[in-house]
């Protein structure tokens, strides 16, 4: 029988875990370092500017730096990166730009989030933007660019059930997947 607690519980289910945005913590590193693992195994970065030799503390600083805009390296925006728990459990990310470049502007948006493989299929990733799109609006950004490949038939769907309008399908480069442009508006 599923408890309040069980990660493998609907959300929307009477039992379904609470999932909840919340700043990376030194606790965190082993876990994050695995999901890390996971996704690079799939081509997706999920700590954005992790890298093996980087001392955890360190990095925990760095995303709290990147988010009141200090120390940002070169093409970064101030940006809020946040995991996404549920039961204690890290299941995803997101990482919520406040501004634009030349190169969000196009191609990246100001909200990219993910689902570490083990928990997709529970209603996470809707959640994890759900939550961003409230955050990005409390700092301040009145329209969100959210991007995502043609060919992936899940964030589509993602991003359609939580309003986002679609403005355009572009190719990004030769060969890659076109790219989806979808917008929502707060103003």
């Amino acid at each position: 029988m599923a408890s309040a607690d069980d990660p493998t519980a609907q959300p929307g289910s009477a039992r379904a875990p609470t999932l909840r945005l919340r700043p990376v913590r030194l606790g965190d590193e082993a876990a994050f370092r695995a999901g890390q693992a996971a996704m690079a195994a799939e081509g997706f970065t999920f700590g954005l500017g992790l890298e093996p030799e980087l001392p955890w503390r360190d990095y925990v600083q760095a995303l709290q730096d990147h988010r009141a805009g200090i120390n940002l390296p070169t093409g970064y925006v101030p940006a809020t990166f946040l995991v996404a728990e549920v039961a204690d459990q890290i299941v995803g990310r997101t990482s919520i730009r406040h501004k634009l470049n030349s190169h969000l502007a196009r191609a990246g948006g100001h909200i990219g989030y993910g689902v570490l493989p083990q928990h997709r299929r529970h209603g996470y990733a809707t959640e994890i933007l759900r939550q961003s799109l409230v955050i990005a609006c409390a700092i301040g950004v009145d329209q969100v660019l959210v991007t995502c490949d043609d060919d992936n038939v899940g964030s589509i769907a993602v991003i359609e059930q939580c309003g986002g309008r679609l403005e355009s399908v572009i190719e990004i480069a030769p060969g890659a997947p076109l790219l989806r442009r979808y917008w929502f508006d707060f103003s």
